[in-house]
C-alpha cells in the first residue's frame, strides 16, 4: 500500500496521508496522534477502506512488535471488507487484491520478531501467494524483496528488526 494515492476527493483518506507524510519525515509522536484521533473519529466499524489504510499505517509506528502485530491485524480484518469498487473510489488502478502482499508481509515480519514462527511461515507464505497481485514496479520490487528477507529471516529464526523495515528510523 502507497500513501501516494489521491485523496483530495475523501477528507479522511487526506488527513490519514498527511500523517503518514509527517511520520517519513520524522515526526513519528504527532504522526502516532494524529492517526490514533482519526481512528478513535472513523470508528471499529467505520469504512473498511479507512480502517485498513490508518491501521496499516499506524502498525508501522511502532517500534513495539506486539504493538505492531495489533495494527497489523485491524488492517488485515479491514482489508477483508473493502470491495473493490470501494477502493477504485479512492483510486481507480487500485484492487484490493493489492494490498494483501503487504497486508501478510508485515504480520509475517511481526510475528518473527515475536518468535512466533509458525504464525510467521503462515503469513510469509500467504503475502508469496499474493504476490502476483504485486504491480511491476519500485513498489511492487521493494515488497518482493523484503518477502524474501523476511522468508530467509524466519528459516533462520532471526527475531532481529530489519533494517529496511517499515519505520526504522522512527
Amino acid at each position: 500500500m502507497t500513501a501516494t494515492a489521491p485523496a483530495d476527493a475523501d477528507p479522511t483518506m487526506a488527513a490519514i496521508a498527511q500523517a503518514v507524510t509527517e511520520g517519513r519525515a520524522g515526526d513519528s509522536a504527532a504522526a502516532r496522534r494524529k492517526l490514533l484521533g482519526l481512528w478513535t473519529a472513523i470508528g471499529a466499524t467505520g469504512d473498511p477502506l479507512h480502517r485498513c489504510s490508518l491501521a496499516h499505517y499506524l502498525a508501522d509506528l511502532y517500534e513495539d512488535p506486539a504493538q505492531s502485530l495489533a495494527w497489523n491485524v485491524r488492517a488485515l480484518d479491514a482489508a477483508d471488507a473493502v470491495t473493490d469498487r470501494r477502493v477504485q473510489e479512492h483510486h481507480a488502478g487500485l484492487h484490493i487484491a493489492g494490498f494483501y502482499p503487504s497486508l501478510h508481509l508485515n504480520l509475517a515480519d511481526d510475528y518473527r520478531r515475536l518468535g512466533s514462527f509458525e504464525a510467521a511461515a503462515e503469513h510469509i507464505n500467504a503475502a508469496e501467494a499474493h504476490a502476483p497481485s504485486l504491480p511491476r514496479t519500485p513498489y511492487g520490487d521493494l515488497l518482493r524483496g523484503a518477502m524474501a528477507e523476511v522468508a530467509q529471516a524466519i528459516a533462520g529464526r532471526d527475531r532481529s528488526r530489519r533494517a529496511s523495515a517499515p519505520g526504522s528510523s522512527a
